[in-house]
């Protein structure tokens, strides 16, 4: 008996490629959960033959990028840096990641794959201005930044913190991750000033990420920092006094999966980089959502803040979602929108999300497969919250 032609349609299972580097720990959870799903397992095409112009796609294979993290080669082809822990370099880094990324795009779509994550986006992502700009325009809560012209140094930022009359404020690399580079600062005036940072100077003025936050005091040493991140460009925020949970610093990552926030964790910390590599720990999560209800706040609404910052990339299947509590735990606001924050490993998905039982990179498969744990089609949009 000859199929019908809704039988000759109808797809059969994805077929996944991962632009990543073998070993690294997201892409071998993200293999997993391919396997998990019943799927062979993904083809890995390591960032190197990316960067090499050796690689290709195979009709209706279903692309991934994935961090081009944790292969010092990659990192020294990407930045130009012989040591990967050099603070340095994220200018040329994100015009060479964001070249590679466009030609992903472009051998996928010439190949007739289907690629998850949209190089137009992670461009956006990937500039902590341009994303805190396309948030701010979306009506998304976001704390008030520095616009205007570059910074250009120490001095220029000084002039602007005074003229602003900004205290306390966040100095981050526009084009950083994991915090690396991160200056919470503290400004009282000339000669008054503390920075708390994970960067370390190296002989030479050369700057080295560390996993020990230190202050950093005085207006030389401070500046000497700003002065030397400066050309790869800075984004400048104002510090939001945070809620605290157990006497720490806290905040949330909420990953969002196809539009629906489906994982959560709280991390804490005594420092104001709450990031887990630097000596944070995760929160009680239920205790954070009833502080929010005691307070007269709606964890439905919270969760709803970092839907509304993931739909301003709808192109990208899955965000990390950094969602800042204001002290009281009533009102949110979204310190930054992450391409590559999915890493909870062990995590599973929030009560009501379609998520239960799956870490991050399962929910995601089952996105993309659209059993019953299709994301999109099983659950409508949260209401939007002003939360």
């Amino acid at each position: 008996m000859s199929p019908s032609p809704s039988d000759r349609a109808r797809p059969g299972p994805p077929r996944f490629a991962v632009v990543g580097n073998p070993g690294n720990r997201r892409v071998s959870l993200f293999a997993e959960a391919v396997r998990g799903a019943g799927l062979p397992a993904p083809r890995v095409v390591p960032w190197r033959e990316v960067l090499d112009g050796r690689y290709g796609f195979a009709p209706g294979e279903v692309v991934r990028l994935d961090s081009p993290g944790e292969d010092a080669e990659v990192d020294r082809l990407l930045r130009g840096a012989d040591d990967p822990a050099r603070v340095e370099g994220t200018a040329v880094w994100y015009r060479r990641f964001t070249r590679a990324a466009a030609g992903v795009a472009a051998a996928a779509r010439g190949a007739g794959a289907r690629l998850l994550d949209d190089p137009a986006e992670l461009a956006v992502l990937f500039d902590k201005r341009r994303c805190h700009a396309v948030l701010e325009a979306a009506g998304v809560p976001v704390p008030g930044a520095l616009g205007g012209a570059p910074v250009s140094g120490w001095q220029d930022l000084a002039g602007r913190l005074r003229e602003r009359r900004l205290r306390r404020a966040f100095v981050k690399p526009a084009h950083g991750s994991s915090a690396s580079g991160v200056m919470a600062l503290e400004y009282a005036g000339p000669g008054r000033v503390v920075a708390t940072t994970s960067v370390e100077t190296g002989p030479g003025g050369a700057l080295f990420n560390s996993l020990r936050v230190r202050r950093v005091e005085g207006e030389e040493r401070v500046g000497a920092l700003v002065d030397a991140l400066a050309p790869d460009g800075l984004h400048v925020e104002r510090w939001l006094p945070k809620a605290s949970q157990d006497g720490r610093r806290a905040d949330l990552r909420v990953v969002v999966v196809a539009g629906r926030a489906t994982h959560a964790v709280v991390r804490t910390s005594r420092h104001p980089m709450t990031n887990l590599h630097l000596g944070g720990a995760r929160g009680d999560l239920d205790a954070a959502r009833r502080a929010v209800e005691a307070a007269g706040g709606s964890w439905a609404g919270a969760l709803a803040v970092a839907e509304r910052a993931a739909a301003c990339f709808p192109g990208t299947l899955c965000v990390g979602v950094d969602l800042l509590p204001a002290t009281g735990w009533r009102r949110f606001a979204v310190g930054e929108v992450n391409a590559f924050g999915d890493l909870l490993p062990r995590l599973t998905g929030l009560p009501g999300s379609g998520a239960e039982g799956l870490d991050t990179y399962a929910a995601q498969v089952a996105a993309v497969i659209g059993k019953e744990h299709h994301l999109c089609s099983t659950h409508p949009p949260r209401a939007r919250s002003r939360a």
